[in-house]
């Protein structure tokens, strides 16, 4: 990076900035960024010219979408800055970049003290291990109390939030600070430093980031109490490297993919161990699927701009070009098998995504699976029958940007359905699966033991099988087997979670198994133990905040038990109630538009993502996935996707009624949990089919349609008698 041996820095340290949103993270950078040099003047948020903010729709917007990096000197430290986005659609990008960070600080608003978002933030730290500063900005606005604000921190937060500035807040987090301090007067910067590094303290500073106020005390502490204690210190590492004599000890962890203005994939990642070299050759993939590739060129970004190197060491945050199959969370080098923490926000919408006619809907696959790869929280779903591509997204925020980015960079304008909830499914007892596969001259057996986890484990793979029944090749093998695929539910076909699945037996032939053997018979058993279990239909919920006048207490109340809420005794905060709980998403995903108002615009709903629970109204989901069902496989004159005015795609089922030229139709919604299904008549009048409903109402429209699988949209497939 241009530095000499004399200059060269003693360490490398990344740090994250977090925050809910508008809490002023992004003019925090900036000052930061200004008062080390990286930058000449602060940027602003509303000015639209903030250094990280460099994509189009964040200067529009004024938000964080996408994580960024800026590099600067701290001391001897090499400090790699990482902003990450606050709202609550884009906490997945949030949250991967977690893994990569060896400390981190929390911004909180003075002015709204501690939000929900701030919480779920404060429990992903946690999640985490990662010692952590916290910043309280905005405390030159009026009616900010420092003493309220820090007492907030220590109720809602953490009770080893401290004032810097009080040595006796801080010996009170340990025995051996208190002793220092009693004899002393004070607690030493190792003791400090340990304390924070082991998350027993939180360093609280105040400040206003906008005027510059408390933005270079924090410098100062960061570069104080961050010293030997960060785990990726280059030097350590090379110690490590040369008393083990492994010069193959290098360790990465993939935390992002994104692409560059000229189309080049870049691989985000961070050196754990050892050091990368350029044309350095990196393995990864799954057991099944190995790869091997170069590493092209180094990146060291800052904004926009980025500087080649010729090699990154240990603790350095760098983007890679020429990796073709890396992924967010996978490990290189000695951090490969090690598995990353399963992340905690998930997708709760599904949305089925509408392309023009003229695109192929493969070709538009590929542009969304493009895309998945750079975006954590996007899922891309193709279902191969029905020839749609759905995507699961946090919510309508996401779809915006997503269209955005769509049509930016492939020309192709998109627009999505209403947005359905994305269930999911676990079961209640222990059950054994066991799963066969013996056509002609190939033989497998796996005997799973299904499990239900706790709530939010998600699934866990295990195996107790003696090497005298299976080999340890088979094994490894069917464990890779359940880790490659998303396993679906019995109940609605969604995927399974809160689980843990065992493998306890197997059997395999001297002669006649192969690989793809196992892969059968595992999924079979799978399949097996869960048709045997009794199954639990998952929904996702939302933790909520609501503060409403006090007056209008009594219908809040109303509203959340309605939703089949819950929620704690509501507070008297002056003239306002506040209301905490959880509710499922389904219900109250729509709920801040009624909030805005019956409150006239005083009162203010907050939402964060709690996780998943048994759904409130579980036979009636099944039942209108079981009608819709019907509704499709009844009609014998098959089924066809048509398109209707205004870009929505139906599915229609048609059956042929020799009635005056009239056919019989249904017309089915796309998504099967919609309860959407309405019978029609249609008539050929020329290029004009005329559409009766069964109720009465009618009215007119051109209709294109095709049959299921086709492409060619002005084929007229409504047969006539």
């Amino acid at each position: 990076m241009g530095t000499t041996s004399e200059t060269k820095p003693k360490r490398y340290i990344s740090v994250g900035l977090l925050a809910h949103v508008d809490s002023g993270k992004t003019t925090l950078s900036e000052g930061i960024l200004y008062l080390t040099g990286q930058i000449r003047k602060p940027g602003r948020v509303d000015h639209g010219d903030a250094f990280l903010d460099n994509y189009a729709l964040e200067r529009q917007r004024g938000i964080t979408i996408f994580s960024k990096q800026a590099v600067f000197r701290l001391g001897d430290s090499q400090v790699t800055l990482l902003d990450t986005p606050g709202h609550v659609d884009f906490s997945a990008e949030m949250e991967r970049t977690l893994q990569v960070l060896d400390y981190a600080v929390l911004v909180v608003s003075g002015a709204n003290g501690v939000q929900g978002h701030t919480r779920t933030l404060w429990n992903l730290l946690a999640r985490y291990r990662i010692p952590t500063f916290i910043f309280v900005n905005k405390m030159d606005q009026p009616g900010t109390d420092k003493a309220l604000i820090l007492k907030e921190l220590k109720k809602k937060l953490d009770a080893s939030c401290v004032d810097m500035e009080d040595p006796e807040d801080i010996a009170t987090g340990d025995e051996r600070a208190l002793e220092e301090y009693l004899e002393a007067g004070e607690v030493s910067i190792d003791t400090i430093s340990r304390m924070i590094a082991d998350r027993q303290i939180f360093p609280c500073y105040f400040g206003a980031a906008l005027k510059l106020q408390g933005v270079q005390e924090l410098l100062d502490g960061i570069g104080k109490y961050v010293g030997d204690n960060v785990s990726a210190n280059y030097d350590q590492a090379d110690n490590r490297l040369q008393n083990s004599g492994d010069a193959q000890q290098f360790g990465a962890r993939v935390y992002k993919i994104s692409r560059d203005p000229q189309g080049n994939r870049l691989t985000h990642m961070k050196i754990t161990s050892g050091e990368l070299k350029v044309k350095s050759l990196l393995k990864g993939g799954q057991v099944s699927e190995p790869w091997e590739e170069k590493a092209d060129q180094i990146r060291i970004y800052s904004g926009e701009k980025f500087e080649t190197v010729q090699q990154a060491k240990a603790g350095m945050i760098c983007a890679v070009t020429g990796l073709k199959h890396t992924f967010p969370g996978e490990g290189l080098g000695i951090e490969a098998g090690k598995q990353a923490v399963t992340p905690m926000l998930e997708p709760v919408l599904n949305y089925q995504v509408y392309f023009p006619d003229q695109v192929d809907a493969h070709t538009m696959l590929g542009y969304m699976r493009q895309i998945e790869e750079e975006d954590p929280m996007l899922r891309v779903i193709w279902n191969e029958e029905l020839g749609e591509i759905h995507v699961q997204l946090m919510g309508e925020v996401q779809t915006e940007i997503l269209k955005s980015l769509v049509s930016e960079r492939f020309g192709v304008d998109v627009t999505f359905g209403t947005g359905n909830i994305v269930y999911k499914e676990t079961i209640k007892n222990v059950v054994e699966g066991v799963g066969h596969y013996e056509p002609l001259r190939h033989y497998a057996e796996v005997h799973l033991i299904l499990e239900p986890g706790l709530p939010g484990s998600g699934l866990e793979f295990a195996t107790e099988c003696s090497t005298d029944d299976l080999d340890l090749n088979w094994q490894r093998l069917i464990l890779t087997h359940l880790l490659e695929r998303e396993h679906r539910g019995v109940l609605l076909g969604a995927a399974i979670t809160d689980m843990k699945i065992t493998l306890v037996a197997g059997r395999a032939h001297l002669k006649h198994t192969e690989g793809g053997d196992f892969r059968q018979s595992t999924y079979r058993a799978v399949r097996q133990g869960l048709m045997q279990a009794e199954s639990v239909l998952l929904e996702p919920y939302y933790e909520f905040r609501l503060e409403v006048p006090s007056e209008m207490i009594g219908r809040a109340l109303t509203d959340v038990q309605r939703m089949y809420g819950e929620f704690a005794p509501p507070e008297t905060d002056g003239d306002q109630s506040v209301l905490t709980g959880s509710a499922p998403v389904a219900c109250m995903r729509d709920y801040q538009k009624e909030v805005v108002s019956y409150t006239r615009g005083r009162g203010r709903l907050t939402l964060v993502f709690q996780g998943y629970a048994p759904c409130h109204n579980t036979e009636e989901i099944l039942e209108n996935a079981e009608r819709m069902k019907e509704n499709i496989s009844n009609h014998k004159g098959g089924v066809f996707r048509i398109l209707l005015p205004g870009y929505k795609r139906y599915y229609l089922a048609y059956e042929p009624l020799e009635r005056r030229g009239w056919t019989a139709v249904t017309i089915v919604s796309a998504d099967l949990f919609s309860g959407f299904s309405d019978s029609y008549v249609v008539k050929m009048m020329g290029n004009l089919v005329v559409v009766m409903l069964v109720f009465g109402a009618y009215f007119s429209c051109c209709l294109k349609a095709t049959a299921r699988g086709k492409r060619n949209w002005n084929t007229w497939l409504f047969p006539m008698r």
